[in-house]
């Protein structure tokens, strides 16, 4: 979908065309999926992880990208900064969900179908990063000063968060592929 814009998102921070306008400082491949560039720009114009993963698939959902960054908005910071499941991966089940409405007429196909996949996206999620807690992938409480200085001084939104959203958009465009074909 060449040329696709997130609502909300405008100006230097708009994500059309962002394929080649992305500065990824050598941290992920130049391959980036389009999916995964969008989420990036998105999470790097402020917006939380779970905003980021989610508006990256409003338009394949055809799900309105405002609705998408409003509906995630209390999602970020392992939800509400409860440091709980992590932003990427409750965006990622918001994604499965979305996916699964669209796919399956009947509410127990969805349910069925919806619970399946999250299950086996939070599979290779744990498998990559060993955990889908917020609090154990940052290792700090962003609840208190100190936490949040170390999230800043140790520059945990690039190092970690960023890593966590394309990871969860990259096993997302995994999964919907082989979902597709199926």
């Amino acid at each position: 979908m060449p040329g696709r814009s997130i609502e909300g998102i405008s100006g230097e921070d708009s994500v059309t065309n962002c394929k080649s306008s992305v500065d990824f400082g050598g941290k992920f491949k130049s391959n980036m999926t389009e999916n995964e560039e969008i989420a990036i720009k998105t999470f790097r114009s402020g917006y939380n992880c779970a905003q980021a993963v989610l508006t990256a698939y409003a338009d394949e959902l055809n799900f309105d990208s405002g609705k998408a960054l409003s509906i995630a908005t209390g999602f970020g910071g392992g939800m509400g900064r409860l440091q709980e499941t992590c932003g990427a991966v409750t965006g990622a089940f918001m994604v499965i969900s979305l996916y699964c409405c669209n796919k399956y007429k009947e509410i127990t196909e969805r349910k069925d179908n919806s619970y399946a996949m999250i299950r086996e996206f939070d599979r290779k999620f744990r498998e990559i990063h060993g955990t889908s807690n917020c609090r154990k992938l940052l290792n700090c409480d962003l609840l208190t000063e100190e936490g949040r200085q170390k999230m800043i001084s140790e520059k945990l939104h690039e190092s970690v968060c960023e890593k966590c959203v394309i990871d969860a958009v990259r096993i997302l465009d995994e999964m919907l592929v082989i979902s597709h074909q199926s």
